[in-house]
């Protein structure tokens, strides 16, 4: 099992960044490059929680969101066709007093076979920087969303 920890700033609030992270429409991909828009199914969706796969590139996982607490989400992985067991992410937002924001994340990743492990063992090791560079995409593309708007 492989844990990886990731550390941003970023302008954008929490109520912003938690309205990207729960944002299942087309377009997705945008923000999240591990999310292509053809593996997206949105399977039940309420005020704080949603069930959701996405994916990209032959791997995908359904997630069980929770929103509930407004500075953190917690997706669950509960299917998958190569992550099992504890596997899931976990944002924390943290205002701070210069107006910015600390996102941390939390990536845990157990393989249910062989592929899993594999793939486990990559990111947990020389993967890592492939995990943090999409995680610095993913905040700047928030931050870009939040200018438009």
């Amino acid at each position: 099992m492989s844990t990886i920890h990731l550390h941003g700033n970023t302008t954008a609030s929490p109520a912003q960044f938690l309205a990207a992270l729960t944002d299942f429409g087309p377009g997705r991909s945008k923000i999240f490059g591990n999310s292509a828009d053809d593996y997206l199914k949105v399977h039940d969706r309420g005020p704080q929680y949603a069930d959701v796969t996405e994916g990209s590139g032959g791997v995908w996982e359904r997630l069980s969101y929770d929103w509930s607490d407004p500075h953190r989400v917690v997706m669950k992985t509960t299917d998958s066709n190569i992550w099992g067991g504890n596997s899931g992410h976990t944002y924390t937002f943290t205002s701070q007093p210069d107006g910015t924001t600390a996102v941390d994340a939390v990536v845990v990743r157990q393989g249910k076979n062989l592929k899993g492990h594999f793939l486990g063992l990559v990111l947990g090791t020389i993967g890592k920087g492939v995990l943090a560079k999409a995680f610095d995409n993913t905040v700047k593309a928030i931050e870009a969303r939040n200018v438009k708007a």
